[in-house]
């Protein structure tokens, strides 16, 4: 049968029609009011318009990003680690200035390094991640299971070698000998648990390869405890430790690297004796180390007998001799096994540390007690040697610090050390510190050196601000002179100890070592010194200052915006702002770059590379300026954030990054003028084929005026007739995220563009709070903030959630008990109630929880006892029988910064009151989920959570059902 015109063209308009509302998911029907639904069919409109796709789990798990980033020191090859948040890391070896495919792919690399001559390049090589995925699943775990390898690059010739079982490895500075050690070389000849207890020397040994990079020639030390390559620019030596256990010959050695055949001198050997701490000086072929003999010491315990050892390969005179012998040490003192040497940059004075006998003796009781007679037989009716196998803690109200904070400390305790000091011209050691004064800053100068002790304010630092005294020690003789009392804040002493720099009361000091008087350097200046954006209820801090100059001839400090120049000695009273007033006349907010990391000042009129990021607009550009010359030039600007990376040693070429939201922060390479750029890696191609998002900087006021910003990420092809379901995220400060491009991860965080892509707005609000009023100035901040996304009409009323960690967390929690705008809420980690939080303890370091409320990031500002009143006003348990927003409360239930059982607190209030919560508790987990099978868990679940409640999605069975505990 034949069809006319008309009935043709009228099939065809139906036909069209029908594929028309079927791309927007509406098949013709009356279009939905949920937004939830609008939303879906505005995403599938964007997939068609675009060819993009939202990113998967999956997609974020193959995400890469850059880390261990180097430039060779002639600025001709670029070396960096391409990590996806999943998988087989690869390492990334580039030929600047060549072509731009990549030189070299190492895969599963990490830790690369490239020798001083730019010629090889090395990397660890990691196990295969499906190797790495059965480990995680044994309940046993056996590090050899998981021994790297190494992989050597000859850029010369592309050759790539393999070396097995490789745990670490370095380069000489002469470039010609690579070393690389394997793992523990005893573990076979004494097996793990055969060592003697008191012979834990023997698991550190291992296996050191010593390889002459041209000849291929390679050398193997077996049995070796410590190893040193001289950093001297020569690079000549190579010292090793031999431990063959006790009874055994032990030695010290050297190998001279100048000579393809590295013949090997004995320094040292004695049966039973320890060489440890091997240490060169950075300016001659000094090596400083400890030896250590066995002795029989107090309660039949063993212990060593220690002195500080030099030896010099330079020829000197007194070549090989005991610089600390033990007969020297001060009465009731000793030189400990684990020290920390260090030389000074002139190689003239060389800090060691010495430790009170009595300290040594209660760690060593710790690590080694037993109950048997002396005959080895265990006494069962002896009072003492039951009353060893008690586990009783004393608190003491008076104790300095708490025991959990004791416990925590106990690492640091076992290794402390009081610096002292070794003369080389006299030939003469001068004690330092003592168990008053416990604390030395190393000096580069030969006089004086600043050393501080908290002492006095151990258990007021457990509620307060952290204070310490700060005294000035003449190296010569070890005398102290106190310079500030109850201080809080850093000291920095010039580079040739003439000054002392601090910051107190809102101004910055200047301390004339030599006339022993401070003088106040920003008093006549108007311009702000302490931080403007301070909401603590402590004294307001300053910004800190850059560093000195070349000769202790200036001091250079921090505004928030601009840099100045403070002069020393005959030009006191002379200073300049090198940026010239440009930053807080723009916003800008300048800082240096150190293009050297080593350099401890400044030199006279150095040319100064700047970043200066944009307090109002969010962006970073690059400056030039100079040492002692006001004034800055732009060299690189655009509405990017820009990163430095590193600079060539021997060449003017950097390293640096750009990105913005949709900008991955790929590798740039430049000169310092900013002349050349390029754009070297592409580490994330497949980013192009996904759906992203857009960013918007808005403002607004809170509800006391206060003007506020906020980051606004809008799906990609946004449609303004649209309404779109929106997640809030927040903490403190995010608008700087303007032109941040976001970790693509899973974690705990949401996954921005993970959002963006699934058709969400994003909404990272800056918050402003006030002291003793966290929750209210916190709601008075964000509400107007939300308020405004649904004037302007981007945010669907009925379809907003908060998302909050840790800080974050408690204001999600407090927020909602306060208003019931938001559809949905998910606070990790949160405290619910101050009241109890208070007097909790932080186990991760074991302090109490006082400081948190009374002087820290809670902002009560008062004890529990001066104003409860305060602490049950901002305390959401108080306030949850007002909650109507269902909420997803996230916690470890080893969290050791806020007590898990806060979020307890929550869950059981909420359940009394018959409110709709859920906890997910992690087992085994911390503050920040761990585990990468928690983080996608909880990824999963908070999707779920919020698509059921913003986009009325079904909810799972998790939500519904709930699951049942079953032994695991």
């Amino acid at each position: 049968m034949k069809m006319n015109n008309d009935k043709k063209h009228d099939i065809l308009l139906i036909i069209v029609l029908a594929v028309f509302f079927s791309l927007l998911g509406l098949s013709g029907q009356e279009q939905p009011k949920q937004t939830t639904q609008t939303t879906q069919s505005t995403q599938s409109g964007a997939e068609v318009k675009t060819g993009k796709h939202p990113m998967s789990l999956q997609d974020i798990m193959k995400f890469k990003t850059i880390k261990e980033a180097l430039i060779s020191d002639d600025g001709r090859w670029l070396v960096y680690t391409a990590q996806p948040d999943r998988g087989n890391s690869e390492v990334m070896v580039y030929r600047l200035g060549e072509k731009k495919e990549p030189y070299e792919r190492i895969s599963r690399g990490k830790s690369p390094a490239i020798s001083r001559d730019s010629r090889w390049i090395a990397s660890l090589i990691t196990p295969d991640a499906p190797i790495i995925l059965e480990f995680e699943k044994k309940k046993k775990k056996d590090a050899t299971e998981l021994q790297a390898d190494m992989k050597l690059l000859d850029t010369a010739t592309g050759n790539l070698n393999t070396f097995e079982n490789v745990k670490s490895f370095a380069f000489a500075e002469n470039s010609q000998w690579l070393t690389y050690r394997g793992y523990a070389s005893n573990k076979e000849k004494f097996g793990q648990n055969q060592i003697k207890k008191d012979d834990q020397w023997s698991k550190r040994t291992f296996i050191l390869t010593l390889r002459h990079l041209a000849s291929q020639r390679e050398i193997r030390i077996e049995n070796v405890l410590y190893y040193a390559l001289e950093p001297s620019p020569s690079g000549r030596y190579l010292v090793y430790s031999i431990y063959n256990g006790e009874g055994q010959k032990n030695g010290l050695y050297v190998r001279d690297l100048s000579t393809p055949a590295a013949p090997e001198k004995t320094l040292h050997s004695e049966i039973d004796a320890l060489y440890t701490n091997l240490t060169w000086s950075k300016t001659n072929s000094r090596l400083a180390y400890i030896l250590h003999r066995h002795n029989e010491a107090a309660k039949n315990k063993k212990t060593f007998s220690s002195g500080l050892w030099v030896w010099s390969g330079d020829g000197v005179k007194d070549k090989h001799y005991s610089a600390v012998p033990r007969k020297n040490i001060p009465k009731g003192w000793m030189i400990p096994a684990e020290n920390k040497l260090q030389w000074s940059e002139d190689g003239e004075r060389l800090f060691f540390g010495f430790k009170p006998y009595d300290e040594y003796l209660q760690v060593l009781e710790a690590l080694d007690g037993h109950n048997s007679d002396s005959t080895g037989n265990t006494d069962i009716y002896n009072i003492n040697g039951i009353l060893e196998k008690r586990a009783v803690d004393v608190w003491r109200s008076d104790d300095p610090i708490i025991i959990p904070q004791q416990k925590k400390e106990w690492e640091q305790f076992r290794k402390r050390i009081y610096p002292a000091v070794y003369h080389f011209q006299v030939k003469q050691f001068i004690p330092l510190t003592d168990k008053i004064i416990p604390e030395l800053q190393i000096p580069e100068n030969p006089d004086v050196a600043l050393s501080s002790s908290d002492r006095p304010y151990l258990k007021e630092n457990t509620w307060d601000d952290h204070y310490k005294d700060y005294y000035l020690t003449y190296l010569s003789s070890g005398f102290r002179s106190k310079i500030l009392t109850r201080h809080q804040y850093d000291v920095s002493l010039s580079p040739r100890g003439q000054y002392v720099v601090y910051y107190k009361d809102k101004h910055w000091y200047l301390y004339d070592v030599r006339l022993k008087f401070p003088r106040r350097i920003t008093g006549g200046i108007e311009t702000p010194f302490y931080n403007e954006d301070h909401d603590f209820p402590n004294a307001v801090p300053g910004y800190g200052i850059a560093g000195w100059t070349e000769n202790d001839r200036s001091v250079l400090i921090y505004d928030k915006y601009d840099i100045w120049e403070f002069y020393t000695g005959s030009n006191a009273n002379k200073f300049i702002c090198l940026t010239e007033g440009l930053g807080r006349k723009n916003s800008l907010i300048f800082r240096i770059q150190k293009l050297d990391p080593e350099a401890t000042y400044f030199r006279e009129n150095e040319k100064l590379l700047l970043t200066a990021y944009s307090d109002e607009e969010k962006y970073t550009a690059f400056y030039r300026g100079e040492v002692g010359k006001p004034g800055v030039e732009r060299t690189l600007h655009g509405k990017k954030k820009f990163t430095f990376l590193r600079k060539a040693r021997k060449a003017d070429r950097i390293i640096y990054t750009r990105e913005d939201f949709g900008e991955f922060p790929d590798i740039w390479v430049s000169d310092l003028s900013f002349k050349a750029l390029e754009k070297v890696t592409d580490v994330n191609p497949q980013k192009e084929e996904f759906l992203w998002g857009a960013t918007q900087l808005i403002e607004w006021k809170s509800l006391n005026g206060t003007g506020l910003q906020g980051v606004v990420i809008k799906p990609e092809n946004y449609d303004s007739s649209k309404r779109y379901p929106v997640l809030v995220y927040w903490y403190r400060f995010f608008s700087d995220r303007l032109y941040e491009f976001s970790d693509i991860k899973i974690d705990q965080y949401p996954c921005l563009p993970y959002y963006a892509g699934h058709g969400y707005v994003i909404f990272l609000p800056d918050i402003r709070l006030q002291v003793g009023q966290p929750g209210n100035s916190a709601f008075g901040c964000l509400v107007p903030g939300v308020q405004k996304l649904i004037e302007i009409g981007i945010a669907d009323p009925k379809a907003i959630a908060l998302r909050g960690h840790s800080w974050g967390g408690y204001m999600t929690a407090f927020i909602i008990t306060q208003t019931n705008m938001f559809a949905a809420a998910v606070a990790g980690a949160p405290v619910a109630n101050m009241t109890s939080a208070y007097s909790g303890i932080r186990w991760q370091n074991g302090m109490p929880r006082q400081f948190q409320y009374e002087k820290g990031q809670s902002r009560i500002g008062k004890s529990l006892w001066e104003n409860p009143e305060l602490y049950i006003e901002n305390s959401p348990v108080f306030f949850a029988h007002r909650i109507e927003t269902p909420l997803l409360i996230e916690f470890g239930n080893n969290d050791g910064v806020v007590p898990w059982q806060q979020g307890i607190e929550l869950y059981l209030a909420m359940r009394r009151l018959n409110k709709n919560c859920i906890l997910l508790e992690y087992n085994d987990e911390g503050h920040y989920l761990d585990k990468y099978a928690d983080r996608l868990d909880f990824t999963i679940k908070m999707k779920e959570f919020l698509d059921h409640y913003l986009k009325g999605t079904p909810a799972p069975n998790w939500m519904v059902k709930g699951v049942p505990y079953r032994k695991k």
